[in-house]
């Protein structure tokens, strides 16, 4: 197999593992669910852990020597292996249990292929690690994502924890008075919003953090921006990593600037 058919094939890997996780959560919606609490407030519902084994299936069955880590089960396979598949099959619990459908399923390959699902719009944003593309139900070709500021929507991640308290600065931005001149808040706590500066349904998302470029949660969306052109940064405008803090992700560079310029103005202490 050259590289080109692998990453074609770990492409379509992530995009059908996406699927079988968001028509889980399809059928499941509107149930009655039985909780399952993780402490902090925090909990899983039936339809979490049955999009997760459905998405495990569809990996293991195209790539069984592959470890997985899976917002619910955990590590499955070698923690150090050079390819690993991060997993979160239900992205907006809370949205979901109560009945809001802004919820997203999430699979991404370290450093690799990344789709992100949504089980009621149909669509599937996916990428190769190099472009983005958005693949609709019944459409007879993938459309690219292009990244637009035009909206002037910014999402913000309110959703606890915050490693950055008491100076978060996702809350800081929704009274910055430059914030309200040239930006509208949406406030959203699933990486749905990521998929959406992607495809140009919003000018930036913002939120508090650490390195997530590892995370279950943002891995799939940060990876989908990365490849559409966004600009993606930390909330100080650092790259990325390991001592990372929290992705900006912009449309464009005039969007990140302007957002940077207002988080470093309201940190009492600087970025």
């Amino acid at each position: 197999m050259t590289q080109a058919d692998a990453s074609t094939g770990d492409t379509e890997t992530a995009i059908a593992a996406a699927r079988a996780g968001a028509d889980v959560v399809r059928d499941m919606y509107g149930q009655h669910l039985a909780r399952i609490d993780k402490g902090a407030g925090d909990f899983a519902t039936e339809a979490d852990v049955a999009a997760e084994k459905a998405i495990l299936d569809v990996i293991r069955a195209a790539r069984p020597d592959d470890a997985f880590l899976g917002e619910e089960g955990g590590q499955r396979g070698a923690a150090g292996a050079a390819r690993q598949w991060l997993v979160d099959p239900l992205c907006g619990t809370l949205n979901y249990a109560v009945g809001t459908r802004l919820v997203a399923v999430n699979v991404a390959l370290r450093d690799g292929a990344a789709a992100v699902a949504d089980p009621f719009s149909g669509d599937t944003s996916f990428t190769d690690g190099r472009t983005a593309h958005v693949r609709r139900q019944g459409a007879a070709e993938d459309t690219p994502l292009t990244p637009t500021p035009d909206t002037r929507l910014v999402d913000l991640n309110l959703d606890p924890p915050f490693p950055s308290a008491p100076d978060h600065r996702a809350v800081g931005l929704l009274t910055h008075p430059d914030f309200t001149d040239r930006f509208r808040p949406r406030v959203g706590s699933t990486s749905l919003a990521l998929a959406w500066v992607a495809a140009g349904k919003r000018a930036a998302y913002v939120t508090d953090g650490g390195d997530l470029t590892g995370s279950v949660h943002f891995a799939a969306g940060i990876a989908l921006c990365r490849a559409a052109g966004c600009v993606v940064t930390g909330v100080d405008g650092a790259p990325l990593g390991p001592s990372g803090r929290g992705p900006v992700a912009a449309a464009d560079e005039d969007t990140h600037a302007r957002l940077l310029t207002m988080l470093r103005r309201q940190a009492p202490d600087g970025l």
